[in-house]
């Protein structure tokens, strides 16, 4: 899993995995879901991610347990 921040177009991008795209679906207003061939999620993308993510340029993963 790879999260990019894009400072100039304040876009987040959460990959889960490396597969080509087949469909783009807005499933709610500035997040949209890559889905690739196999049907699955690939990525997720958010838009204006400064105004819905408290540090974009800071990522913690949490591992529950």
């Amino acid at each position: 899993m790879r999260v990019h921040y894009d400072r100039e177009t304040d876009t987040m991008v959460v990959s889960l995995r490396d597969e080509r795209i087949q469909e783009s679906d807005e499933v709610r207003p500035g997040v949209i879901a890559d889905f690739g061939y196999d049907g699955g999620i690939v990525r997720f993308e958010i838009l204006d991610a400064s105004k819905h993510v408290q540090d974009p340029l800071t990522v913690t993963l949490a591992t529950a347990g």
